[in-house]
C-alpha cells in the first residue's frame, strides 16, 4: 500500500554534496527496484529502512518528505545497521554493498558497475564546483539546469571519456562553442531535406569551395573521430577538407550531443557512452527521423487542431558522411559518426510572450535555476498552485492520449523530452514535445506507414500496443506527472493527495469527452504503473531498448486517495 504524504521536520533546502546526491540516487533504484517489490522496506519514525535480503544488511535513511508512489525524498547519508549500532557509509561503500547484493540477486557480476557510478560522482562534484553564471536566456538556462541527472539511474551523470573533455562541452558547466566544419566532396555527402530553408541554414554556417558541401560536425566528435583511416585518407585525397572550428557558437543543451543556435537543434553523433547509451546516431535512426516527420505529418496535423497548444518539434533533415568503404558501401562508423539531424528551433513553435522552459529543470528535486517550479510559484498560496498543475495536466495529458489511441503513434513525453511554455506570470501555456528517436508506431494503425519504410528502419521504429503503451505511461506518469508532481509538493506538502487527484481529474476528463478504451479504464482503476529498470538493466549491461519495466503501486487509484485525504494509520513499504 501507498503511503500517505508525510510531511517531515526538515532544513532548508540546500543543494546536497555529491556524496549525499549518490546515495540518495542509489537508495532510489534500490527502493524501486529490488526492495520495494520485495516488501523489504518500511518508514519508521521519519526515517526509510531499506534491507538487502540475500546479505543480511539493513540500511536507513532519513527522510524529508514521504511520497504516495513512494519516491520519496532523502536527506544526509546513508546508515547500515551494525552490531555497534548504525554505522555512516560512504557512497563508494553504499554502492558495493547493492552491486554484491544483485550479484547474489542475478547470479552474474558487473564489474564496470562501481567505475561508473565513481564516473557519476565525478560529475556531480565537478557540476557543483565549475559552473558559471547564466546569460540571461532562461531557456538556455533550464536546458544547462541538470546537476544531477537522472534520480532514478544508478550512475545519472557517468561518461565514458576523459573529463578533461567533457567539461568542455558539458551544459552544467554552461558550455557553449563554435562547431567544426568540414567540406565533403557533394556526392560523398548523403542527406535528405524536407524543407530548403532547414538545407539553406545548414550551408550558410560556413562558405566551401566550389564542389564541395558542408558537414558540420560537434567538435568533440571530431576529436574522437580524427584518427579513423578512412578519414585520414579522404583529408588526404582532398575528398574531405578540415575547415576548423568557427562561426558563431553553439550552445550544449540536456541532452548533451544536441546543440541550440540558428534557431535549430542540431542533433550530433556522440561516441560517449552516457549513462546507459552510446550517443550515437545509429543509420536508421538518421533515416527514421526524416521519414517520420514526414510520414507523421497528416496524424501531427490533426492533433495540432484538436490540442492548439501542444507542438511536436519536427526533424526535416539528416546530413552525414558517406565514404565508400572496401564493399563499396559507405563506410558505417563515419556514416553513424558524423550523422547529423536538423530539428527544428523554438521561433516559429514558440507563441509570443511565452517562455518555453525544459520540464526536467522545473520539475528538479532542487532549485537549481529560475525555471524550478518553487521560482514560477513564487509563493503562491496552494489553491493557485493546484490551478497551475490542473491547467498543465490538461496541456500536457490530451495529446498524449489521443496520439497513442487515435493514431497509434508512440510519443515518448519524459521530462528532458518536454518543454514547459510559461506566460509573464509563469502559468502554463504550451507545451512542445521533442525528439522522435523515442517515436514508435502501434503496427496495427500504422500498417501502412511502416510499409513504405525499409525493414531496418521499419523494425525499430515499431511497438506493439502492450508495449507501447508501457512506453506512454511510464514516460508521461511515472517519468514526467509524477517528478513535477513530487516538486510541487515538496513546496506544499499537504497537497500531494490533492495534486494526484488532479491527474485522475484530468485522465477521467479525457475519458469522458474521447471515449474510455479499456488500457485507460485500468489506469483509472488503480492498475500497477511501469517503471523503467533503469538499475537492472544498466547491472544486467542491457541495451535501453531491450530495459524491463518494475510495477508500482498506483497513487490515482481511489482507494489510495481516499486514505491520503483520510489517513488513519500510517502505511509502511
Amino acid at each position: 500500500m501507498p503511503l500517505p504524504v508525510q510531511p517531515l521536520a526538515s532544513p532548508a533546502l540546500d543543494l546536497p554534496a555529491a556524496d549525499h546526491a549518490v546515495a540518495h540516487t542509489l537508495l532510489n533504484c534500490l527502493l524501486r527496484e529490488v526492495s520495494g517489490p520485495e516488501h523489504q522496506s518500511a518508514v519508521v519514525d521519519g526515517r526509510l529502512l531499506i534491507r538487502l535480503p540475500r546479505r543480511g544488511v539493513l540500511l536507513r535513511v532519513a527522510l524529508r518528505r514521504t511520497s504516495l508512489i513512494g519516491a520519496h525524498r532523502f536527506t544526509g547519508p546513508a546508515f547500515e545497521e551494525r552490531a555497534d549500532g548504525w554505522a555512516e557509509l560512504s557512497w563508494r561503500e553504499l554502492a558495493e554493498h547493492l552491486g554484491q547484493e544483485l550479484t547474489l540477486r542475478s547470479g552474474v557480476g558487473n564489474e564496470e558497475f562501481i567505475e561508473q557510478v565513481a564516473s557519476s560522482h565525478q560529475g556531480i562534484a565537478s557540476a557543483l564546483t565549475g559552473r558559471g553564471e547564466p546569460d540571461g536566456d532562461r531557456y538556455l538556462e533550464s536546458e544547462q539546469a541538470l546537476l544531477f541527472g537522472h534520480r532514478f539511474h544508478p550512475a545519472p551523470k557517468s561518461r565514458s571519456e576523459d573529463r578533461t573533455a567533457w567539461a568542455a562541452y558539458a551544459p552544467e558547466a554552461r558550455a557553449s562553442f563554435p562547431l567544426r566544419h568540414l567540406a565533403v566532396r557533394a556526392d560523398l555527402l548523403a542527406e535528405e531535406s524536407l524543407d530548403p530553408a532547414v538545407t539553406a541554414m545548414i550551408d550558410g554556417l560556413r562558405e566551401v569551395p566550389a564542389g564541395y558541401r558542408l558537414l558540420p560536425a560537434h567538435p568533440w566528435q571530431y576529436e574522437l573521430l580524427r584518427d579513423n583511416p578512412a578519414l585520414r585518407a579522404a583529408i588526404a585525397r582532398g575528398d574531405v577538407l578540415d575547415l576548423g572550428p568557427g562561426g558563431d557558437p553553439f550552445t550544449a543543451t540536456a541532452s548533451v550531443r544536441t546543440l541550440y543556435g540558428e534557431d535549430a537543434f542540431l542533433k550530433f553523433s556522440l561516441n560517449v557512452r552516457i549513462t546507459n547509451c552510446l550517443r550515437k546516431n545509429a543509420a536508421y535512426e538518421l533515416t527514421g527521423a526524416v521519414a517520420l516527420t514526414r510520414l507523421l505529418a497528416p496524424a501531427l496535423g490533426e492533433l495540432a487542431e484538436r490540442f492548439p497548444d501542444a507542438t511536436m518539434l519536427r526533424e526535416p533533415a539528416f546530413r552525414t558522411l558517406a565514404l565508400p568503404g572496401p564493399d563499396g558501401n559507405a563506410d558505417l562508423a563515419l556514416f553513424e559518426g558524423f550523422g547529423l539531424i536538423v530539428r527544428d528551433g523554438l521561433a516559429g513553435a514558440v507563441r509570443p510572450g511565452v517562455t518555453a522552459l525544459l520540464a526536467a529543470a522545473v520539475a528538479d528535486e532542487y532549485p537549481t535555476s529560475s525555471a524550478h517550479i518553487s521560482h514560477l510559484l513564487d509563493g503562491a498560496e496552494p489553491q493557485e498552485a493546484l490551478r497551475w498543475w490542473a491547467t498543465y495536466l490538461r496541456l500536457l495529458l490530451p495529446p498524449v492520449l489521443a496520439a497513442y489511441f487515435d493514431h497509434g503513434v508512440v510519443l515518448e513525453p519524459h521530462l528532458q523530452n518536454v518543454l514547459i511554455g510559461v506566460d509573464g506570470d509563469g502559468h502554463p501555456a504550451q507545451v512542445l514535445f521533442r525528439d522522435l528517436e523515442g517515436t514508435k508506431l502501434v503496427p496495427e494503425q500504422n500498417a501502412s506507414l511502416l510499409a513504405q519504410l525499409p525493414p531496418q528502419v521499419a523494425g525499430p521504429m515499431a511497438y506493439d500496443a502492450q508495449r507501447g503503451w508501457d512506453r506512454v505511461v511510464y514516460c508521461l506518469l511515472v517519468n514526467h506527472v509524477s517528478e513535477l508532481l513530487a516538486a510541487l509538493a515538496d513546496q506544499y506538502p499537504e497537497l500531494e493527495g490533492a495534486l494526484w487527484e488532479e491527474v485522475r481529474s484530468a485522465l477521467q476528463s479525457y475519458a469522458d469527452e474521447h471515449g474510455c478504451p479499456p488500457r485507460l479504464s485500468a489506469l483509472l482503476a488503480g492498475v500497477p504503473l511501469p517503471a523503467k529498470a533503469n538499475l537492472l538493466t544498466r547491472w544486467e549491461r542491457k541495451a535501453d531498448r531491450a530495459a524491463d519495466y518494475v510495477r508500482l503501486s498506483s497513487p490515482i487509484a481511489e482507494s489510495v486517495l481516499a486514505e491520503a485525504a483520510h489517513p488513519s494509520v500510517w502505511s509502511t513499504r
